[in-house]
Parts: C-alpha cells; structure tokens; sequence
C-alpha cells in the first residue's frame, strides 16, 4: 500500500510539474528580424493566428510585419513562408515569399496541404499551392463592403475577415466580421454565400436554425472535424456549437456580459472579447479571452469554463506557471495532438505554449 501511494504520488507530481508555459518564439520586441535562426532569438511582430500544419510545424500571422512564418519541429529554426515584410496587397501568381501582404491574422491548411489565410485589411483570404508555392486570392476584391453572394467568391467583397475554417467537405467559412456573418466559399465551384447572420448586431437565440440568425461580432472558428463548428462572438461575449447536419446553432459559454472570472459554469460565466478559439482532441474548447488576457477552456465534460493561462491582468509572463504567467491581449490559439496550446501573444510580440504533456 505504501509503495502504491508513492506510485501515485509521483505520477501526480509530474501530472503537475508537466503543466508549464514555454516561449516558444519572439525576443518580445516588435520588428521583423531572426529568419533563419532559431525562434527564440528571432523579433516577431504581434503574432495573431497560429496552427500546427500537415507537416507538424507551426505556422504564425505576424500583423505588424505583414508575413506569415514557419517554426520547424525539428529544428526550432524560423523561416519566411509568405510576404516580404512590407504592407501591401500585390503577387498574385508568384511565389508566396515575394507577395506584399496587409495584416495576415489567421492560417490554415487543407487536407492537401495547400495553405490559406486571411488577410483583415485587403479584404481577401488567400491561398498557397503545396506543390507550386504559388499564391492566388480565392475569395474577396481586395475592397472593403458587402456583396457578392451566390457568385463567384473572388468577386464578393468581405469586410475585415478575420478567421477561417474548413468542414469535412472542405468548404472554407470566413468570420467577415464587419459585416456581422460567416460566409461560405465552395472551393470546387468557387460560389461564395452567407452561411450565417443577417448584419444585424443581435443576440444570437439559442437553438436557431443557422439560416437568417443574427451574429454580433463572429470572430473566431474551428472545425470539431465531424460535423459541428465552433463559434467565439467577439462582441457578444459567447461561444457557440453550429451543427452542421442539423443547421442548427446552440449556446455554450457566457451571458453575452462583458467580464471574467477564474472558474464558472460556462452558461454563467463572463467572457471578455474572445478572439481566437481551437478544440483539443477531447471537445474541450480553449480559447484566447482577448480583452481579459488570458487562455480559457470550455470542459466538455463539465460544462465549465476555467482559466489555464493568465489571471486576468495584463503583463508579460514569466514563463513557468501558467496562472502565473501573464499575456497581452493574446489573438491567436491552436492545439496539437498531444494537448499542448500554443498561443499568439500578441502584445509581447511572442509565441506561447501551454505544454500540458
């Protein structure tokens, strides 16, 4: 019996000690510097949207310089993926890493391994070849506005799109948030429409049909890879489930009051302007509370919210204990297979991970 406690006694310590934040890229000044070298010694500028890829890389949206980047596993070293550095919207049929792009802020990848993201201030989402390197836009005029619907995607204008996502069928679903809807791409036929939301800043019912239902500020999304999305409203202070089979859209977390707390059930609980939102491999659903600055997660089994990063005040760590470790109004959040977080630090100009095994 003796020895047994022991057993578990070091298995909870190590359970325990497992749980810490790491800086995984960014010196915390903002300038575009470090390619080549290791991440931790490269200057990455207000790090928004972050994935792990096909490839088990991390790719991160650096908005003040314009780029997207690439942290390989093996190595650690930080590479250019996509931009020049300098802000602006031009090549389209060329490669990638001779583009000039506007505020990249959020990546993801297809099944083939092509990449897409979303520019906010060129009103586009744009698109990688795999295999060519090539970049092209495939949705937006590069003009800020609202039309296009049932046309081609291409010529539809988007206002400030912020995040992406795919389904199983990989259709491609943009938060165009200042037009307060989710829009749909087909990428076989190129026809783009609104998936959700009227335009009106409203309380999202719970249990609506998805078709004609208002959304008040669709900020962030992820694809629970079966038949559901996850939903964060920036303005609405919310998370919501929309089942795909069902179309139908559901309530999960906050009173759609501007707020936080450590601990709360999730229907009870404050959220403070989310922005970023990733599910782990379990249907927990973490997410960057943006205006409180730190890491919360949705407990599926619970029905809880509970903070893991952060303690609701903003600073710049340490590194170490994650309810220690204080963000600056982080953006960008993903989770890999294991269950580790990584986060876009935005303000501290780094790259955070919750290491969880």
């Amino acid at each position: 019996m003796h020895r047994q406690f022991i057993l578990i006694l070091l298995l909870l310590t190590s359970s325990l000690q497992a749980a810490e934040v790491i800086s995984v890229a960014g010196t915390g000044q903002n300038e575009y510097s470090g390619d080549g070298g290791p991440a931790t010694k490269a200057g990455v500028g207000n790090p928004f949207g972050v994935v792990i890829g096909p490839d088990e890389a991390l790719y991160l949206c650096e908005v003040s310089n314009h780029v997207i980047r690439r942290i390989d596993p093996e190595s650690g070293l930080l590479t250019t993926i996509a931009g020049t550095g300098e802000k602006g919207f031009s090549g389209d049929g060329g490669t990638a890493t001779n583009a000039k792009l506007n505020e990249p802020y959020e990546v993801r990848f297809t099944q083939n391994g092509d990449m897409y993201f979303v520019e906010m201030m060129n009103a586009i989402v744009r698109k990688v070849d795999a295999k060519t390197g090539t970049i092209s836009t495939v949705a937006g005029t590069g003009e800020h506005g609202f039309s296009g619907d049932h046309g081609p995607a291409t010529k539809a204008k988007l206002n400030r799109p912020h995040s992406i996502t795919f389904d199983a069928d990989e259709n491609l679903y943009i938060c165009d948030i200042g037009n307060h809807r989710i829009r749909r791409a087909n990428l076989k036929t190129g026809q783009i429409e609104t998936f959700a939301g009227t335009g009106e800043k409203l309380k999202t019912p719970n249990g609506a049909s998805v078709n004609g239902v208002p959304l008040n500020g669709p900020r962030a999304l992820d694809f629970d890879g079966k038949h559901s999305l996850i939903l964060a409203l920036r303005e609405g202070n919310a998370l919501y489930r929309i089942d795909l089979n069902q179309g139908t859209i559901h309530h999960l977390a906050g009173t759609g009051q501007k707020g936080y707390s450590q601990s709360a059930p999730a229907k009870q609980a404050k959220l403070s302007g989310p922005k970023g939102v990733a599910i782990a491999t379990n249907g927990d659903i973490y997410f960057a509370d943006t205006e409180s600055h730190t890491i919360r997660v949705y407990r599926a089994k619970t029905k809880m919210i509970e903070t893991v990063v952060g303690d609701g005040k903003k600073g710049d760590g340490p590194d170490g204990g994650p309810l220690k470790c204080r963000l600056g109004r982080p953006h960008g959040i993903c989770v890999d297979a294991v269950g580790n977080v990584y986060i876009g630090d935005s303000e501290n100009h780094k790259v955070r991970m919750l290491q969880t095994h």
